[in-house]
């Protein structure tokens, strides 16, 4: 467990440092009180991150190894610093129509004014994070070639319906269409454009991944090394994505710890550090082929999280009640595995 975790604990104690130091140069004497709040975050990413963990897996499992590392390295170094820290403060910039470097002067002096243009922003946000996830979890189901099946009676049937060319989008586009016309009116034409770019971001990212890995094998032992390459970054950067859209939740979730980002930052990065060691684990120990279900326990929790996201654009709704419907489809979905395993053995065993 050590060689899989040392990077973590390593950042969680650089982080508990950063945050004791950061806290008492803000607000003497509030040091401790800040590595409370910075492990708590970490916790809580840790928590509402099982699924996502599950599905860099199953995506890391193609990879080769030298993407794999790239993805715990370089990755981390983007999902900490990108989406942790500079893509809040993009988003801000953007709707508040004010330069980065101003927004981040608003964070990391006036935090207050920070968490209320970033509330005022919440709905493009998850927007575009719940309508890439909706078509992440159509995709998984809607495959006619997929022949294992955990709950058959729901997704035996699903299987079937990629043979209505386009259906994910039509379906994606219903939902954002619904959302739409619950969120103030001011607010409508962000929640649209923000929707249609998760969707046309999901569709392109996904179809250039299937056209590299359909032609690599089709391609001359000297351009195959050029195509893997470009297979392995594409399907770098859809992981990340796919990271970015299950941390959007995790980012404006935080505020309600800390309005502080250099706090939240750490806490979520320690957090998104626990989860990239836990799928180089599951890869490397090919939990995923021993446990039958956990993929499609993982893509059950990704729909829940996307329709969550969505409702969140209206009412808001707690941290724990998605993370504890995430890991409820992950525990279902492992008991389930073990059940399915002891009855192979089992069978086996009567021969």
């Amino acid at each position: 467990m050590l060689q899989y975790f040392l990077g973590s604990y390593i950042v969680t104690i650089a982080g508990v440092i950063g945050a004791y130091f950061w806290g008492n140069h803000v607000h003497a004497g509030t040091g401790w009180q800040c590595v409370f709040i910075a492990l708590v975050l970490g916790v809580l990413e840790v928590s509402l991150s099982f699924d996502n963990a599950v599905v860099n897996a199953m995506k890391l499992e193609k990879m080769s190894e030298v993407w794999r590392h790239r993805f715990i390295t370089w990755g981390i170094l983007i999902a900490v610093f990108g989406m942790r820290f500079l893509f809040p403060i993009l988003v801000v910039s953007i709707f508040a129509k004010l330069s980065m470097i101003e927004v981040f002067n608003i964070a990391t002096t006036n935090v207050d004014k920070y968490a209320y243009y970033l509330h005022q922003t919440h709905a493009p946000i998850v927007t575009f994070g719940g309508m890439f996830l909706i078509m992440l979890f159509l995709n998984y189901f809607f495959n006619h070639e997929k022949n294992v099946h955990w709950i058959k009676q729901i997704e035996a049937p699903l299987s079937h319906l990629d043979h209505l060319r386009g259906i994910e989008i039509v379906i994606s586009l219903g939902f954002l269409l619904a959302v739409q016309n619950f969120v103030p009116d001011e607010q409508k034409v962000h929640v649209m454009i923000s929707g249609i770019s998760g969707i046309i971001t999901y569709l392109l990212i996904d179809g250039l991944a299937h056209f590299l890995e359909k032609h690599e094998e089709m391609r001359a032992a000297k351009c195959n090394l050029q195509s893997a390459a470009c297979t392995g970054f594409v399907s770098f950067m859809y992981l990340e994505l796919i990271d970015a859209s299950f941390s959007l939740d995790g980012v404006l979730g935080a505020f309600a710890l800390s309005k502080d980002i250099i706090i939240i930052t750490i806490g979520l990065s320690i957090g998104a550090m626990f989860v990239r060691s836990l799928t180089i684990m599951l890869v490397e120990k090919k939990t995923l082929a021993k446990f039958l279900y956990l993929e499609h326990g993982a893509h059950w929790a990704i729909g829940a999280l996307a329709l969550i996201m969505l409702i969140s654009t209206v009412k808001e709704v707690p941290e724990v009640i998605t993370g504890i419907i995430g890991l409820a489809f992950i525990l279902a979905a492992f008991i389930s595995s073990v059940i399915h395993n002891k009855k192979i053995a089992n069978q086996e065993g009567e021969k």
